[in-house]
């Protein structure tokens, strides 16, 4: 396999000041032989200082993420930096003038193919780009999510707990820093390897994510609280310089999710009538909801219970769901707060 990118660009990452411009991803179709596909990219730099690569569009319907990097990037001056920001507000740049998770060019979700490939599709060559150059440039990678069209999470930053102590205690601190009102860790999460966490952690970067409303919405309560905590972060780490009028971080509830196998899963397919809310304490057998069945609305619905008890940290947003479908995911209080010693 090629291990050298494709994909070009117009940017020196090793230039002073601000720089604006493209990833070329090369692409040939009907309608343009010899094109590309542009991914925008900013590189902020002054002098010397942690580089932090900073993402969000990596689903194309997650749209907090995508606003918080914009305003960012328009409002940076190079003398605010002591270091290197890579900001790449839109990186699955077919997703996001979509509006879809995936890229509607290939199918691709960029976050289940790193490393990626660089012989591969469009998608794969943006894996492998960002997993062989942009990663090896920089000590942190913070990538906004959101629950997309389908999922709804409570406003929250989102780990996936290194084992290591050290590392632990480093990833903690950028979700106190951060200051979100929930912060959801997993741990031991098994098949990372096709995640962007995956390729962080086999390049030595320290990595973050978030989980800012989702419903393909723009929620106004987790960008505010993510647009204070951004800031916060990157003093955090070392690449913005100090300022005094940085307000503090006000705590974040700890939560720990459940595994993957344990999310709630539709058994049927129709119309979800839900019985509980983002943030509800649940027991393990209570109503979880009812699947109706509107083309056969004599039958009787279907009736989930939770099999554990938890907070509800995500929930379907559409109604209409097919087996398969996440509903819910549960996590427990309090599990985290007392390893960042």
């Amino acid at each position: 396999m090629n291990e050298k990118s494709r994909v070009s660009t117009n940017i020196n990452f090793d230039a002073d000041g601000i720089s604006h411009g493209y990833l070329q991803v090369p692409h040939s179709t009907t309608d343009s032989a010899y094109g590309w596909i542009p991914v925008p990219v900013t590189v902020v730099k002054n002098g010397y200082g942690p580089s932090v690569l900073l993402m969000a569009g990596n689903h194309g319907d997650e749209y907090e993420g995508q606003i918080l990097l914009m305003k960012l990037l328009r409002g940076l001056s190079a003398d605010q930096v002591t270091g290197r920001l890579i900001i790449l507000p839109g990186v699955n740049s077919p997703a996001v003038a979509a509006g879809q998770r995936v890229s509607p060019i290939d199918g691709g979700n960029l976050n289940r193919l790193f490393p990626g490939d660089a012989d591969g599709t469009p998608t794969q060559m943006i894996a492998h780009y960002i997993d062989s150059v942009l990663l090896p440039l920089v000590r942190y990678c913070f990538d906004f999510h959101s629950g997309g069209y389908s999922l709804e999470y409570i406003p929250s930053a989102h780990l996936v707990a290194p084992s290591e102590l050290s590392l632990r205690k480093e990833a903690l601190g950028f979700l106190n820093a951060f200051g979100m009102p929930n912060s959801i860790l997993i741990e031991g999460l098994a098949n990372d390897d096709q995640l962007l966490l995956g390729s962080c952690r086999r390049r030595g970067v320290g990595h973050m994510s978030t989980e800012l409303g989702g419903a393909a919405a723009f929620s106004v309560d987790a960008f505010r609280a993510a647009e204070r905590g951004l800031p916060r972060l990157l003093r955090h780490v070392g690449v913005l310089a100090p300022n005094d009028h940085t307000e503090p971080a006000p705590s974040t509830r700890f939560y720990l999710r459940q595994p993957a196998r344990e999310l709630i899963f539709a058994t049927d397919s129709g119309v979800f009538e839900a019985y509980v809310k983002l943030g509800d304490a649940v027991n393990e057998g209570d109503l979880a909801g009812q699947i109706h069945f509107p083309e056969i609305p004599w039958r009787a619905p279907e009736t989930m219970f939770f099999p554990t008890g938890g907070v509800i940290l995500a929930k379907r947003a559409p109604a209409r769901a097919r087996i398969g479908d996440c509903l819910f995911a549960l996590g427990v209080p309090g599990l985290a707060e007392a390893s960042d010693d």
